[in-house]
């Protein structure tokens, strides 16, 4: 993706370690992080001074007009070291580090949707959080399977967002945030402590919304962050395993087929719930303002167990039988 303003290389070559972006993106453990690539360390256009002198119109009086003047500003150098060090803390998981709209692979037409919903939000985005009309920016809401890749979305639109508009975001699962917040009593801390950052961030990103055992606390802490991003008209995005549905549809249990594993049983019982009746009616009705409302089919494929599936020898052995001595 071509940054904005982040300044690509003078002599017009493409970088082959970051293919001309300026920047690197890497898993380090288990969380994605960014550097400046060793092509961009050495700046030609400030000298590594980190600034410039640029010339302004300005109208200081009627009487004089409009004047042109000199002013300092950031280097292009600097705002990408400081869109890095943002990218840095916005804590995405290692494991979608190198995420991107373009490397997004749909199996379907709701999947194309969400990321054309998620491609138009970070393509669009007014830094500040406002929308054409001067409202508060809409954020969306991706429903779906297991593996349906709506983490890399979420991922992809986080890193557009902050390494080419310079927005500040955080990205947090729900059920680690409830742990850090059990955590932080420990150590003699508040949950408004905690959720207070995630509160003022720009632009959050909440993955696995509707995950947990459905408890007091998790409910008031849900409910504290999700009403202070509402009251101050920030927005949000939303990841979740259940259904957006307002309500469950009478549908017919298909008859078994085949071996279902304990898991797949309870993954099942899980997507038929809603929404709705995790997060509560409260919740629910300010997500319907908040976001744009993307669900995936039930039947779309787990991402993760197709490649699985493509790499196993069983799959590329013929007649699908492990040969001896393998």
């Amino acid at each position: 993706m071509a940054m904005r303003d982040m300044g690509a290389k003078a002599t017009g070559e493409a970088c082959g370690v970051c293919g001309g972006r300026t920047y690197v993106l890497e898993r380090r453990g288990d969380v994605a992080m960014a550097r400046v690539c060793a092509c961009s360390e050495s700046c030609s256009v400030c000298g590594g001074r980190g600034h410039v002198l640029v010339e302004r119109e300005g109208v200081f009086s009627q009487k004089m007009g409009p004047r042109l003047y000199e002013v300092m500003e950031p280097c292009v150098c600097t705002r990408r070291r400081r869109r890095v060090s943002l990218f840095n803390d916005v804590g995405l998981p290692g494991v979608v580090s190198h995420a991107s709209f373009d490397n997004y692979r749909a199996f379907n037409e709701a999947q194309d949707r969400g990321r054309g919903v998620a491609m138009h939000f970070g393509h669009n985005y007014v830094k500040g959080g406002t929308d054409a009309k001067g409202g508060p920016a809409k954020g969306f809401i991706l429903s779906g399977p297991v593996g349906t890749g709506k983490t890399h979305l979420m991922a992809a639109t986080l890193a557009h967002l902050v390494l080419e508009v310079g927005v500040r975001a955080r990205y947090v699962e729900i059920s680690l945030l409830y742990a850090t917040i059990r955590r932080g009593f420990q150590d003699g801390k508040s949950g408004g402590e905690i959720i207070g950052p995630l509160s003022d961030v720009e632009v959050l990103a909440i993955d696995e919304l509707g995950k947990g055992r459905g408890s007091p606390f998790e409910m008031e802490t849900l409910d504290e962050l999700i009403a202070r991003r509402y009251n101050a008209g920030r927005t949000t995005l939303f990841a979740t395993n259940y259904s957006l549905e307002p309500e469950k549809k009478a549908v017919r249990a298909p008859a078994p087929t085949g071996y279902r594993t304990t898991e797949d049983s309870r993954n099942a019982a899980r997507e038929a719930e809603l929404l709705r009746e995790r997060v509560g009616e409260r919740i629910y009705s300010r997500l319907c303002e908040m976001c744009t409302f993307v669900e995936l089919p039930r039947d779309t494929p787990d991402r993760r167990r197709t490649r699985q599936e493509m790499d196993s020898p069983l799959h590329h052995t013929p007649g699908g039988m492990r040969s001896a001595g393998r």
